[in-house]
């Protein structure tokens, strides 16, 4: 039997079976060679092999440099050089090349990959295909001009105006069949520890705009006695006995409906943070801002797809999920997100 081909194998090109050596490829993977071996070659390397190994076969990474191959780039190895790719993907039965160049002018082999492309090769961007697969923005891989020239970020007047049909009719509605709601948990409220019943604190909203959320109190009223602002932990206990309650299964939320009701606030979109909060984030993390391009929601994808951010690397993580909405920013998005939202409530998943 001839050896097989294993991902992620150090052989030069020179020793590498023949396509008529190669294991016959299951049908229903694609088989990926990525054009690169940068950061983004390496984060899209160890999505594809460990998050989504029933979809994908990664047959390895491409580099300029000859010295290069052999090293292993998240969790692939480089196999081949630029000058290399068209025999690589001939011998290996490529169907998707992946390009994850990070200065693309001095170094793309544009003749090759047109070659490819005639062929009917799958050719697409990296930054793409691991928004795809992960649901989020890569951030820290990318350069200004992926943005600019970017597909997404577009706002339909249409859609928009769609959108907000949509939050002025369920906030009204959902407002007056929650009053009964109201009125028990107000009760509940101020059975538990004195205080008000209403919490309201100032948020960020649209294009850096303050405004004052309404939630329920869930926290003792000394919550924030030493006047700083502090970021809610795991089982923090400045949270009430029937704030616990609330916070897990998100009733605390409920009274925003009176933002989205005067425009402050959208059903779904970026969480609002607070201004102490932003301008941290905004020095620290890139494209922070971006955030602030659309109203903030009661709920959103970062809260559809991770955990409550409790910290500045929390909230890192969680930007690149809000600008994956921003971006593709729908009706469709819209509804998948209060799909989930629902499951995520039911479940009591993710409440502090």
């Amino acid at each position: 039997m001839p050896p097989e081909v294993q991902i992620g194998t150090t052989a030069s090109l020179g020793t590498l079976p023949s396509i008529a050596q190669t294991r016959s490829p299951a049908w229903w993977k694609d088989r990926v060679l990525i054009l690169g071996a940068g950061p983004l070659a390496k984060e899209l390397g160890r999505s594809l092999i460990h998050d989504h190994p029933t979809s994908y076969e990664l047959l390895g990474c491409l580099d300029r440099l000859a010295e290069r191959v052999g090293e292993r780039v998240g969790g692939a190895a480089i196999i081949g050089t630029f000058s290399q790719l068209f025999e690589l993907v001939e011998r290996f039965r490529i169907t998707l090349l992946v390009v994850c160049l990070e200065d693309r002018r001095a170094a793309l082999p544009v003749q090759t990959l047109l070659d490819c492309k005639a062929m009917g090769l799958a050719i697409v961007d990296g930054h793409d295909l691991y928004e795809d697969l992960s649901g989020r923005f890569a951030i820290d891989l990318l350069k200004p001009s992926t943005l600019i020239f970017s597909d997404g970020f577009r706002r339909r007047v249409l859609a928009m105006g769609l959108k907000r049909t949509v939050d002025l009719l369920v906030s009204l509605v959902g407002l007056v069949l929650c009053l009964p709601l109201f009125m028990l948990v107000g009760a509940l409220i101020k059975l538990d520890t004195p205080g008000p019943i209403f919490y309201r604190q100032t948020r960020v909203g649209m294009r850096g705009m303050p405004y004052r959320i309404w939630k329920f109190r869930s926290m003792r009223p000394d919550a924030e006695s030493q006047g700083a602002a502090l970021w809610a932990a795991s089982n923090d206990p400045r949270i009430s006995r029937v704030g616990r309650w609330l916070r897990k299964w998100r009733i605390d939320e409920i009274p925003q409906l009176i933002n989205v009701l005067k425009g402050e606030m959208s059903l779904v979109g970026p969480r609002p943070e607070r201004p102490t909060f932003v301008q941290e984030l905004r020095q620290s993390i890139p494209y922070y801002d971006l955030r602030h391009t659309v109203r903030p929601g009661i709920t959103g994808w970062a809260q559809v797809r991770f955990r409550y951010a409790a910290s500045a690397f929390d909230a890192h993580v969680k930007l690149q999920y809000d600008l994956y909405y921003v971006k593709n920013l729908g009706l469709l998005l819209d509804a998948r997100v209060l799909v989930e939202t629902m499951r995520v409530v039911v479940l009591g998943e993710g409440a502090r």
